[in-house]
């Protein structure tokens, strides 16, 4: 009884040392990917809970914590809460236009117009995801959305990373192409 109650502090104290130590690191990955920091919040709430319920060893904390990070994140996704890239809403020069998306999409406020438009863009999104193909798709939301490095997606599809650039940047195109009508909708709201 003794040795058990030694053992259970000793797992107390190891969970609160790796949860202090990597808070603040995994918040800031978490909160550059989704819509909120109430969502990141969120997030990195369920990720330390898991990871406090889990009873299997874990080797490698760190890499775990970032793994079920990404999950979590990718459900967030799912739940249409997820920025989408920069680069789609540039114009054709790189240069960033007048108009400020992350204002629209991510106010701090949210209204019943805001959240109206916001549907919008998704909607808008999906359908135009749903168009490309599948290979530009998945690499699009595997790298901007999730946050997958191209190094990891090549090990994980066998493709090289040039070519997973190359599928990302006509994904892109698309998109930056598919949604320039409802910027320009939006921009003479």
């Amino acid at each position: 009884m003794t040795l058990a109650i030694e053992m259970t502090a000793e797992r107390n104290k190891n969970i609160t040392n790796t949860i202090k130590s990597i808070s603040k690191r995994l918040f800031g990955f978490i909160r550059q990917r989704v819509a909120s920091t109430e969502d990141a919040e969120d997030i990195l709430q369920e990720v330390f809970y898991q990871f406090a319920g889990n009873t299997e060893p874990i080797e490698q904390a760190t890499g775990w914590l970032y793994k079920v990070a990404r999950n979590k994140i990718t459900d967030n996704y799912r739940k249409h809460k997820l920025p989408l890239a920069d680069d789609i809403f540039m114009d054709a020069s790189g240069e960033d236009d007048s108009f400020n998306w992350k204002e629209m999409l991510l106010p701090s406020d949210a209204t019943p117009e805001t959240e109206y438009l916001r549907n919008i863009f998704w909607e808008e999104l999906k359908t135009a995801l749903d168009e490309l193909p599948a290979n530009q798709r998945d690499v699009f939301i595997l790298n901007e959305i999730e946050g997958v490095p191209f190094k990891d997606i090549a090990e994980q599809t066998g493709e090289s990373v040039a070519t997973l650039i190359s599928r990302k940047r006509y994904a892109v195109l698309h998109l930056r192409n598919r949604l320039s009508v409802l910027k320009d909708e939006l921009l003479n709201y």
